[in-house]
């Protein structure tokens, strides 16, 4: 049974799972917004949420502590500089989950997990895009003769 057993997998191992959660939390700090697969997504938000609580309160046992999980110093800077100040007015949920379809490589479950108050942009989705369509089915495109 499965009793009591938080956090996600992702099928590696406790040091890998660390390695990577650090290494996109990183990236979502200095870009705002990333693409990775939904399983990574929904490990990251449980793993960052708590990081960017702490940059709220400025002293140097959570600068520490935050440095301790993403053992990168300017993704640190930036967490408790820009970030914080942005996100200061709210009391929690700093990231949203858009879902994005799925990889046409393996057909895994694509998502895009943001900080919530750098939305500037809206993000087309597969739902919102509008497709055109003949009566035989998807438009195709016309290759060029080649003689």
């Amino acid at each position: 049974m499965r009793h009591a057993k938080k956090g996600h997998k992702l099928g590696r191992t406790r040091a890998h799972r660390k390695a990577t959660l650090a290494a996109l939390s990183c990236a979502l700090i200095r870009h705002k917004r990333i693409r990775t697969t939904l399983a990574k997504a929904k490990a990251l938000r449980p793993f960052v949420e708590p990081l960017i609580t702490r940059a709220l309160s400025e002293s140097t046992h959570n600068r520490r502590h935050v440095f301790r999980y993403l053992r990168d110093k300017r993704a640190v800077t930036e967490l408790f500089g820009e970030v914080a100040e942005m996100v200061g007015t709210r009391s929690g949920g700093y990231t949203r989950i858009v879902k994005m379809g799925q990889r046409s490589g393996d057909g895994a479950q694509m998502a895009m997990i943001e900080l919530v108050d750098y939305n500037q942009s809206t993000v087309e989705t597969p739902t919102t895009r509008r497709r055109r369509r003949t009566r035989r089915g998807r438009r195709r495109r016309s290759v060029p003769d080649t003689e």
